[in-house]
C-alpha cells in the first residue's frame, strides 16, 4: 500500500505532513493500528536513529523525524487504548535539578515514543521529589535523568539514591545521559544504566524492560 510506504519513508525524511495523511489514509482503510506502529513507525525510528549514529542525519533531522512521528502517534493513541493496547512501558524523563537545557532530553524523549513507550516529560530543573513522586504518580518503569553541566551531576546521585530508597523492590529503573556523564559515573551512583546517544538509549530501555 503506497500510504505505508508513505508513513514509512515520511518518519525518515522528517515530513509531518505527508505523515500525518498517510496515517489518517491508513486508520480510514481499516489497517490495524498496532501494525502501522509495530510494522512501519518504529522500524522507521530505528532507521533514524542509526542514520543518526552513523553520522548520516544530525539533530535536526532527527528533530523532524521526530516531530513526524508525534504526529502520527496522535492520530493512533485513541485507537490503540480503545483496542486495550498498552505501550511498552512509561519512562519519566527530565533534567535534573539546577540544569535547564532540554535539547538532549527531548531526542530521548522523542526516540522513546517511536521506540513504543509512553514518556512523561518531567521538564527540565526537576528536584528529587519530582522524579520520585512521578513513579507513583504515572506508574512508571523508568526514570530517565539528563544533563549537561558538570555541576548538576550530583542531583542525579541523589535521584538515584532516593529512587531506590522509596521504591526499592519496585523494579524501577534509573538511567542517565549527557554530555558531561560517562559510564563509569552512571556505575558510580548505582544507576541502572546509561547511553551516549538518543538511539542508544531507547536500545537500552527496551533491554530493561526485557524486550530485547
Amino acid at each position: 500500500m503506497d500510504d505505508l510506504k508513505q508513513l514509512f519513508d515520511g518518519i525518515v525524511e522528517g515530513k509531518a505532513k505527508p505523515v500525518r495523511a498517510a496515517t489518517e489514509a491508513a486508520i480510514a482503510a481499516g489497517i490495524d493500528p498496532i501494525i502501522l506502529l509495530n510494522e512501519y513507525m518504529i522500524p522507521a525510528m530505528d532507521v533514524v536513529g542509526k542514520k543518526y549514529e552513523s553520522g548520516e542525519f544530525f539533530v535536526p533531522e532527527l528533530l523532524m523525524a521526530a516531530r513526524a512521528m508525534k504526529g502520527s502517534l496522535e492520530l493512533l493513541r485513541p485507537l490503540l487504548a480503545a483496542g486495550g493496547v498498552k505501550p511498552v512501558a512509561r519512562v519519566a524523563i527530565g533534567t535534573v535539578k539546577g540544569d535547564l537545557h532540554d535539547i538532549g532530553k527531548n531526542l530521548v524523549g522523542a526516540m522513546l515514543e517511536g521506540g513504543g513507550f509512553e514518556v512523561i516529560d518531567l521538564g527540565t530543573d526537576v528536584p528529587v521529589e519530582r522524579f520520585v513522586g512521578a513513579i507513583a504518580e504515572h506508574e512508571v518503569t523508568i526514570v530517565a535523568l539528563s544533563a549537561l553541566l558538570t555541576t548538576t551531576m550530583s542531583s542525579m546521585k541523589a535521584v538515584v539514591e532516593a529512587v531506590k530508597a522509596v521504591a526499592p523492590d519496585s523494579g524501577v529503573k534509573v538511567i542517565v545521559g549527557g554530555a558531561p556523564i560517562t559510564e563509569r559515573f552512571a556505575m558510580e551512583i548505582g544507576a541502572d544504566g546509561y547511553s551516549s546517544t538518543a538511539s542508544g538509549a531507547v536500545g537500552l530501555a527496551r533491554r530493561l524492560v526485557g524486550l530485547s
